[in-house]
């Protein structure tokens, strides 16, 4: 897979996020696996924590286990897009696990309207 350089990435207003990134957020926030899920291509992966999950039943279980694992707040404080494609939504998360406070990149990549790719990091 070709290496994809954020540092290019303009920033935009979050609210300029396409619809199915802003749904996927919401549906994250709120643990509405169902939602995220139907927003997925069928070969999706999402890369967190170093672990890559592979496809619809791989994704649901990351889902079910990171959104029970710890209670958290998540607020969306930047975004920004390199392409039609690729883009960013920075959040500050804030609960009970281990440092407490976290800025997160949710790193999307679409495919005919659809999430192709998540990575979250740093």
């Amino acid at each position: 897979m070709t290496e994809i350089n954020w540092s290019q990435a303009k920033a935009i207003e979050p609210g300029e996020l396409p619809e199915t990134i802003t749904r996927y957020l919401t549906a994250h926030q709120t643990r509405d696996i169902d939602t995220a899920i139907a927003l997925c291509a069928p070969h999706a992966t999402v890369t967190d924590e170093g672990r890559t999950h592979h496809g619809p039943e791989q994704i649901r279980a990351w889902l079910s286990r990171s959104t029970g694992e710890y209670t958290y707040t998540t607020e969306l404080t930047a975004a920004a897009k390199l392409d039609d494609q690729h883009y960013d939504a920075m959040h500050h998360l804030a609960g009970n696990f281990p440092g407490g406070t976290a800025d997160l990149h949710f790193r999307f990549t679409l495919r005919d309207g659809l999430i192709a790719r998540l990575v979250i990091e740093p």
